[in-house]
């Protein structure tokens, strides 16, 4: 969201956010970065050595071998998760669980500047693959909790951390397999994910921190069109390319209806009572629910995004020979839903707006259901007051992600999941998943304090979730 936004100013840096406890922290997390960004964690490859690496850690650092469990299903045994617990004083409460994923998606060495997998160290950034998503926030939890062992600090409920595959190909063998098969160990009140959420940097300042309450659910749809075909010596006006052209154009000038969800609302109060252009009168009145505001906004395609579901083609096919009319022609349909939509409502608008029953949709990967978490008075206030300690007077408010990330998966088996990402990252050049990933070092070591106190604020008595 803040890459449209045109906030004023905000705090330029963080304020005293180093202890002597947080220099032993910044020196393990740099270590752990090191060596994970040194693992190729690609599905291709897996997790196993991530997570031996991650477990000698832990025992080392004193935790019980009963307290540091290795678990993967039997057809994916290459790609284990890693769950380790920080006993609390009441066994009875319910625990927090930081979400985190080790593997990451694939990178092509010719395309780097440096090799994406190793830790390149240039000019203030470390390079490589995962800096950012997520090997770059895994360390900060690693050392973050290994740091809490050694001070002897006891939560008042138990902290869990589960590192986990399969985030980037759908999360079959990891959190979706944890909650199935291994629901005891990962048991928990609330869920904190550093994967998710927008610490938002630019032009050298921090500018506004988002933890997300919500993400837009993706479906894909196929649409295609079949004929007899015939030679292209006669043409006719039956031709599937132009029948499924014309429904493209109606798909394009087609549009969900403006709604607004609880997190929008929160996100756009606190947003425009930042702005100072002409958008803070339509900002602030999106906050109270005005839904004609909303539409004058959507004609950017950030604020679109937040405001409504959308779809759009993303692949295209058709004909089978350059002299032979198109027996078929086809179409993805990706679609991002806002929480509350469904599939066959998505599909029953897309229907409408084709009109033509010689198209049909059909689902290519169905949705994955998750409702939004609600953006409570208690965590919203764990968190900024939790931000402010390292970033005074920082907004902060509810952030719905656009993209997607395991917390589909907690959501939808009850436990409400909120995004606290610690790596503040540059909104004008953000490179997870691209060529050259880096994550800033002074950034870095703000967000391994930040994460050490979270789980602190979220592991005390009465908080959130317990």
């Amino acid at each position: 969201m803040a890459c449209a936004l045109g906030l004023a100013p905000a705090p330029a840096a963080a304020s005293d956010a180093v202890t002597a406890g947080a220099s032993a922290g910044e020196t393990t997390a740099h270590a752990i970065l090191r060596e994970l960004l040194a693992i190729d964690t690609t599905r291709e490859h897996g997790t196993a050595i991530a997570v031996e690496a991650l477990r000698a850690r832990f025992l080392a650092a004193g935790f019980a071998p009963g307290d540091v469990t290795v678990v993967a299903p039997a057809d994916a045994p290459a790609r284990p998760s890693l769950i380790v617990r920080l006993r609390g004083r009441d066994a009875h409460a319910k625990a927090l669980l930081y979400l985190c994923h080790l593997d990451v998606v694939a990178a092509k060495p010719s395309d780097w500047t440096v090799p994406p997998f190793a830790m390149t160290e240039r000019d203030g950034w470390i390079y490589g693959r995962g800096a950012i998503d997520m090997k770059g926030e895994d360390a900060n939890v690693v050392a973050a909790l290994i740091r809490l062992k050694t001070e002897k600090y006891t939560p008042a409920r138990d902290v869990i951390a589960a590192f986990t595959p399969d985030e980037e190909g759908g999360g079959a063998a990891g959190i979706a397999f944890l909650l199935a098969q291994h629901r005891d160990l990962i048991d928990a009140g609330l869920v904190l994910n550093p994967d998710a959420g927008r610490a938002a940097f630019r032009g050298g300042r921090y500018q506004s921190y988002g933890f997300e309450t919500s993400e837009k659910l993706f479906v894909s749809f196929a649409a295609q069109t079949s004929n007899r075909g015939g030679h292209s010596s006669e043409p006719r006006p039956d031709n599937a390319i132009y029948q499924l052209s014309a429904a493209l154009g109606r798909v394009a000038a087609f549009r969900f209806p403006t709604r607004l969800t609880d997190t929008v609302r929160a996100q756009y109060a606190a947003l425009g009572k930042l702005q100072t252009g002409p958008r803070r009168p339509d900002m602030i009145a999106v906050g109270s629910g005005d839904l004609a505001a909303a539409d004058r906004l959507s004609d950017n395609p950030t604020d679109n995004a937040a405001v409504r579901t959308t779809c759009v083609a993303t692949q295209l096919s058709g004909g089978h020979a350059e002299n032979a009319l198109p027996q078929t022609a086809r179409a993805t349909l990706q679609c991002r839903m806002l929480p509350g939509d469904t599939t066959d409502q998505v599909q029953a608008a897309l229907v409408g707006a084709i009109n033509d029953p010689g198209v049909t949709l059909s689902v290519i990967t169905p949705a994955k259901p998750a409702p939004e978490s609600p953006p409570s008075p208690a965590v919203w206030s764990t968190i900024a007051d939790t931000v402010h300690t390292l970033l005074p007077g920082l907004p902060v408010m509810p952030d719905m992600d656009a993209g997607a990330s395991d917390s589909i998966y907690t959501r939808a088996a009850g436990v409400p999941s909120y995004g606290v990402a610690s790596l503040f990252d540059d909104i004008d050049d953000y490179r997870a998943h691209g060529r050259d990933e880096r994550v800033s070092a002074e950034r870095f070591v703000l967000g391994g304090e930040l994460t050490y106190r979270l789980i602190v604020a979220f592991s005390r008595p009465g908080a959130p979730g317990s």
